[in-house]
Parts: structure tokens; sequence; C-alpha cells
């Protein structure tokens, strides 16, 4: 018989050992999420986040070490028409004497006018730390309230970096916690509809969810390797969530089928295991594999998404190669239980013969070639609008205009257009030409204030920062326009080509750099596309090889990866299509940005090249088995799609589903993952998998199997099913 796989000795043990094999799995998760928790999170710092020389600006500011201080502002406005001067005054001179007196104020300016007389600016120094001062606003917050009932003919509203920040952090937090609310029980109740039974429902929502849990601990761990993101926990439950129950179902379906031919549990545990669960590892690997190449892009927040990725991958496969067949043995039928009986009708019936399946076949395979180039043809018509990508970071205008922090903040800009969008200069030189520098830098800015496509220098000159050795200045340039406005991006031009280099160019031994939010979106950009072919490539190469010695075919493998490049570009195309334009803003609720954002490309290609090898390996693996008990191989291709449609139509559903709720979230990058994610595994579940697919190893007939001498297929496995032929499908030749 020979020996037998490690994927049927792993399940066989812990079917015969159940409770052995459970405990361990309980007793690993807790290890896990516990040791995650007393370790602590390591989180990236600056320096780690640094990309291109927006990123060298940032560190050229940290070496100065400056003091940092959080400001805020009292802002005074008309709430309709032209503003009350006399008003206004009384309200501002009001402000400065109660902001004075507030616990948490360090100092107060003086009151501002703006240019045009629409509004009057007070701005706050706040004591403390200015990373935790948004914790802190409470007093700042009264005292604004206090100050807008005393003064009832004006507006008065507190604006600045930390009270947008607690605005946005609400916001989101909220977002977030109703996302992950919602992902278990729409999972559950789409599982309870493709299994019509609780307990079989539940199982893979369980396994899943331990598998989150014990990935967050792990990631954790590993932060203190590899600085973590504050984005990697909500990467790690989407990830899991949608691979943990993928394999929890394939593992689940085949068990259940086995046993409705007769078979006892553990023996249907054990072809399941060798089936399915040999499926699961190849497609583990092949996501992980996906997930590795982020490590290319060089980039700390991938970097962090990459591990909390494959971690949460790896758990998913080790749990359903273990305590998951122990959970089946010890249930047995009883995972049938309790029933829904409409649903479970149905999903009985579906375990039968199908019928619809052979229908959606019939033009794959009656007329392969036509189809493919049809079906091919529609999806690269639909990846056409990727050619004209554009990518951008979101800006402030990208936020959500719920909070009124947000409105304020676009009233504080209108009036103060050098509180918006600035560039942020950063010079390191000797501390003897730190006089030579900061003449310099007031030129920079006299001559930058001239010039329409920066603000005008406020009343009292630019403000340039000194370190206390005398080594880094910086200084803060202003541009009226939204931060990814085409002028945003031409004074950044300006400024780099040319203002600099004529005040600073004379000057020896300076290094010197620009940054801030619109030189961040545009060095970030820069770095992707350099970034994006190199992690393509490994990515492609890595998968092609694991294809090739899973499946013993060269030609599998190169298919599989020209369906999933196909798919990644339909997928890219319908996102351009969608959030380039405006035509789509209605319907799912979103302001466009007329660009994609910057990191979704990379981030998009490795999760869909990952997970829609789920898919592909489980369809293939179905045909190679009917292919290796001698069925043609028309009707191979036949029985594969029609006994993996379910399971692979639940899981795609599942997905689908999860992914859309992440479409619901405020930000535009949360709104453009989830749409790109769900449309693409959409499509990929049904027009790839469905349609190309079968046209493709149809035409091409034995040579799907082809391979060189060294990767010729081995004898067929021991559980190999020669009684199963697919009869059903005669009707399709």
């Amino acid at each position: 018989m020979g020996k037998r796989p490690m994927t049927v000795r792993v399940a066989r043990w812990s079917a015969e050992h159940p409770w052995r094999a459970i405990a361990l799995w309980v007793v690993f998760v807790a290890v896990c999420f516990v040791g995650g928790s007393a370790a602590g999170l390591k989180e990236a710092t600056d320096e780690d986040e640094a990309i291109g020389e927006a990123g060298r600006a940032s560190v050229i500011e940290i070496a100065g070490n400056f003091d940092e201080y959080a400001t805020e502002n009292v802002l005074i406005t008309a709430p309709s028409g032209q503003l009350d001067r006399a008003a206004a005054d009384a309200a501002a001179a009001d402000a400065v004497t109660r902001m004075r007196a507030t616990e948490g104020v360090a100092s107060v300016a003086d009151p501002v006018l703006a240019r045009d007389g629409s509004a009057v600016l007070v701005a706050i120094t706040m004591t403390g730390d200015a990373d935790t001062a948004s914790d802190r606003l409470a007093p700042l917050q009264a005292t604004t309230t206090s100050l807008q009932q005393a003064h009832p003919d004006v507006r008065v509203e507190e604006v600045g970096g930390p009270s947008i920040d607690k605005a946005l952090d609400d916001t989101l937090g909220d977002d977030f916690k109703r996302a992950e609310l919602l992902s278990l029980p729409v999972t559950l109740l789409i599982l309870i509809v493709a299994f019509g039974a609780l307990i079989a429902a539940g199982v893979p929502v369980l396994l899943a969810m331990s598998s989150v849990f014990a990935a967050m601990g792990l990631s954790t761990l590993a932060s203190h390797l590899l600085p973590s993101t504050d984005t990697t926990n909500s990467v790690i439950l989407l990830i899991g969530l949608a691979v943990g129950v993928d394999y929890s179902l394939f593992y689940i379906r085949r068990e259940r089928e086995e046993r409705a031919k007769g078979r006892g549990h553990l023996d249907a545990v054990e072809i399941a295991a060798e089936t399915s669960g040999h499926a699961v590892v190849v497609s583990g690997i092949a996501v992980m594999i996906a997930m590795a190449g982020l490590f290319l892009a060089t980039d700390v927040v991938f970097s962090s998404l990459a591990v909390g990725s494959i971690l949460v991958v790896a758990v998913s496969v080790i749990g359903s190669l273990t305590v998951l067949p122990a959970i089946l043995a010890k249930l047995g039928r009883w995972v049938d239980r309790p029933r829904v009986p409409l649903l479970w009708r149905l999903s009985a019936r579906r375990s039968g013969a199908p019928k619809f399946w052979p229908a959606v076949l019939r033009p794959a395979l009656r007329h392969p070639l036509m189809t493919l180039l049809v079906s091919v043809g529609l999806l690269l018509a639909l990846a056409v609008p990727a050619l004209g990508m554009k990518m951008k970071f979101p800006g402030m205008e990208d936020l959500p205009r719920t909070t009124p922090a947000m409105q304020a903040y676009d009233r504080l800009t209108a009036a103060f257009p050098s509180n918006g969008t600035v560039h942020f200069v950063a010079v390191q030189a000797p501390a003897s030409k730190a006089d030579d520098v900061k003449a310099a830098l007031t030129d920079l800015a006299s001559r930058a204030g001239g010039d329409p496509l920066f603000a005008p220098v406020e009343a009292g000159g630019p403000e340039i920062q000194v370190s206390a050795d005398r080594t880094v200045s910086t200084l803060e340039v202003a541009t009226p326009y939204a931060s990814r406005a085409d002028e945003a991006r031409e004074s950044l031009d300006k400024l780099r080509d040319q203002l600099i280099p004529s005040a600073l160019g004379t000057l020896s031994g300076v290094e010197y750099a620009v940054g801030g939010d619109v030189a961040g979106s545009v060095d970030y950009a820069e770095h992707i596309r350099g970034k994006l072919p190199l992690v393509m490539g490994f990515v492609m190469l890595l998968t092609f090889l694991v294809m090739a010695l899973t499946f013993r075919s060269v030609v599998v493998a190169l298919t599989s990866i020209l369906l999933n490049l196909l798919s990644v570009a339909a997928s890219y195309g319908l996102l351009v299509l969608v959030f380039q334009g405006t035509w789509a803003e209605g319907l799912l609720g979103f302001t466009s940005m007329e660009s994609i954002v910057t990191w979704l490309p990379l981030f998009l290609f490795v999760v869909l090249f990952g997970l829609s090898m789920d898919y592909h390996v489980f369809v293939v693996s179905r045909i190679r088995e009917a292919v290796r008990r001698g069925v043609p191989n028309k009707e191979a291709v036949a029985y594969g799609i029609t006994s993996s449609a379910g399971v692979v139509t639940s899981a795609a559903i599942v997905m689908v589903a999860v992914f859309s709720i992440f479409a619901t979230l405020s930000t535009i990058d949360m709104k453009q993952l989830g749409i790109g994610l769900a449309a693409a595994i959409l499509l990929d579940a049904t027009i790839i998998r469905a349609v190309v697919l079968p046209s493709a190893m149809t035409l091409l007939g034995k040579a799907n199997w082809w391979a060189p001498k060294f990767l010729r297929e081995r004898p067929a496995p021991r559980h190999a099913d020669t009684s199963e032929e697919p009869r059903e499908l005669v009707g399709v030749r």
C-alpha cells in the first residue's frame, strides 16, 4: 500500500484520539493569545515607515529631537452671511481668557483675523505628550461649548489635529466594530443555508475564529522582530475568516459526501484528509507564498500585513488537519444536527445529481474554443480601464464629513489656507551654518508666498524651527490646494526642482528633503510602481513551482497563473471603472478621489492571487481525481466542476459577503478594498472557474497533464473511488 500521506496520518490520529486533539488545540490557541497579550505589541515608528524623500524628511526632523506639542484652535465664524466683527472680537477675547484658565493648556496665542475677514482664529498649545493629546480634549471641548453658549451670535468651534484624530478614531472605530460584528452572523447564516444544519455551520466559524485569535497572539509576538501596524489585526480577521471557513467547508463537504456513500466515520475522515486535506495544504502554501511577496515591497506596513496573513493561514491549515478531523469523528452524524427543515432538504438535494451546473458547463464542453475566446475577451475588456489607473493617497478632503471636527476643518482651511495642505522642508547641516540655513529658508518662504501655487505667508513671517544643537532646521510651506489636487503636485515639483535648490543649493554640507502628505503620496506611489513587478514575479514563479509539483503538470501550473492574472486584471479594471469616475458615487456612498489608493494594487494582487488558489486547487484536484480513475478528459472536467460547484459557491459567497461588509466603512480606502476583493472573488468563482477553466481544460485535453519525466504522475491514491463515475454528466458530452 505504501506510506500514507501526512495529512491522512495526522487526521487518523486525531480521529482516533479526538479529546486529546481538541485539548491540544485549545491549549495551543490559549497559549498563543495569552502569550501575545503578555509580550505586548511593538508598533512601527516613523523611522520604520520612512519611504523615499518624504521619509528622509521625517528622519531628519526626528534627528532634530524637537519638543513635540499638540495644537488646537478656536475658530470663530459667522453662522451665515458676513462675520460680525464686534461679536467675533468679543468671543475671541473671551476665548483667550477662558482657555488660559483651562486644564491641559500650555499657552494661548493672540487672535488672528483671516485675510478676507471671514474668521478669527485663536491658537492653543496643549501640555503633555502630543501623541496622547486626543485623549485629553475634554476640558478644552467643555470650554469651547461654554464659549458658544456665551456668544450665540457667532459660530465657535474647536478644530485641530487632536480633535480631528479623536473624531476619526471614534468614527472608524465604530465602523470596524460594526464590520467585525456583522461578519460572524452573516458568515454563519450563509453556512446554515449551505449545510442545512446548525452544528455543521457552526464548526467552520468556530475553527476560523480560534485560528484568528491564535494568529493575533502570534502576530503580537512577531512584532518584536518585525514591528506591527494598526491595520494588522483587521487584515488577520479578514483573511482568517475567509480561508478558515473555506478550508473547513472543503473538508466537511467531502466528509459528508463519503458518509453519504456508506463509509464509516473514520474512513470518511481519512478520505477527506487525503483529498480535501491535501488541497487545503496546497492552497495554504500558495496563499502564504503570495503573502510572502509583500516582504519584497520593503515597507513595514506590508511586512506587518504579510506576517499577520501568513500566520493566520498557517494556523488555519494546521487546525483543518488536526482539530477538525477530531471534531468530525467525535460528532459523527451529529454534525448534521439540528437540521433546519427546508434548508436541509435543499442541501440534501444539492448533494444529489446536479442539474444547474451541467447546463452552465454545456457551452464550454461542446464549443470550448468559442467559449474561451468570448469569456477571455469579456474579461480583457473589463481589464482595459486598468491601463489608466492613477494612484494617490487619500487626503483630508477624502475623510468622512459626518463629524463636526471635519466640518470645522473645512471652514478653517477656507479662511486660513496655510492651515491646510503643507509641504514640510527639513534641512540638516553643521551647527556653524544654522544662520545661513535660516536665511535661505526665510528667502524660500518669501518667494513661495508670492507664487499662486503656494499660500501667502501669514503675518509675522515664516515659522522656522531650529533644533537645540542647531543642526536641524524645518519649515512648513503651505499650498491652498487639496493634497491630491494636480496643483498640489505641481507645487511639490516646483519646490523640489526649483525653489529649494535655488535657496539651498549654494550651501555645502547641507542635506535637505521635502515631506508632507503630498510628498508622501507621490513618493509612495513611485515606490509601489517600482516594487509591483518584483512582487508579481516572485509570487507567480513560486506559485508556478508549487502547482507544478502538486499536480505533476507544467500545463496546469501555467494555466493557474494565467487564470489568476486574468482575474486580477479584471478586478483592477473594475476598480478603476467604479472609483476613478463619479457614476457610482450615489450607488456606493462615496466621493470619487479620481484615483486608486496607492497601496491597494499591490495588496490586492497578493491577496487575490492567494485566495484564488483556494478554488483553483480544489476544483483541479477533483478533475485530477477523475482523470486518475481513467475518466475521459471532457467528462473529468465536467465532474470536477460540478462536484465542487456547491462548496466553491458557498465559500465564494462567504468571502464576497465579508468583503462587502468592509466596503460599507466610511473611508475611501476600505471601500475600494472591500469592493475590489468582493468583485474579484465573485468573478473568479463564477466566470473564471465555471467558464474559462473548463473551456481551457477541455480544449487542451490530454495536454493538460504534460510534464517532464521527473514530474510525471505517481500511482493513484489508495482511496481512489473507482465506483464514482460521473454518469449524470453524460448529457454534457
